[in-house]
């Protein structure tokens, strides 16, 4: 099964703060022309975004994996001791994912 690592986020209480050190430590030009000031970095098939969490609650960082068969990746981390925090969906127009924890509770997307 082929896998790439495409999207990378993190989300915490001080947008301003986060998004100027990630800008700054890996010289990223994030686009935040947004409602929610979300920042954006493209750079070829890795998406990166900088932003506030919703409820204000910890921050974290999240890695997004796109594979050939999202539901059975689903399923072998459920079946290798994960959990299921979001099922497989379609989320915006030609963007579907689903989020699961490893046996730590650490969150992985998967494309």
């Amino acid at each position: 099964m082929a896998t790439t690592i495409v999207h990378v986020e993190v989300v915490g209480k001080d947008i301003s703060k986060l998004q100027d050190f990630y800008a700054n430590l890996f010289e990223w030009e994030l686009d935040t022309d947004n409602p929610q000031g979300y920042g954006m970095h493209r750079q070829g098939e890795l998406t990166a975004g900088v932003g506030a969490t919703p409820d204000g609650s910890a921050g974290h960082v999240t890695f997004y994996v796109k594979t050939d068969d999202p539901q059975a990746a689903v399923d072998r981390a459920v079946a290798g001791g994960g959990t299921l925090v979001m099922p497989y969906a379609e989320v915006a127009p030609e963007v579907s994912f689903a989020l699961v924890a490893d046996p730590e509770g650490h969150v992985v997307g998967i494309m």
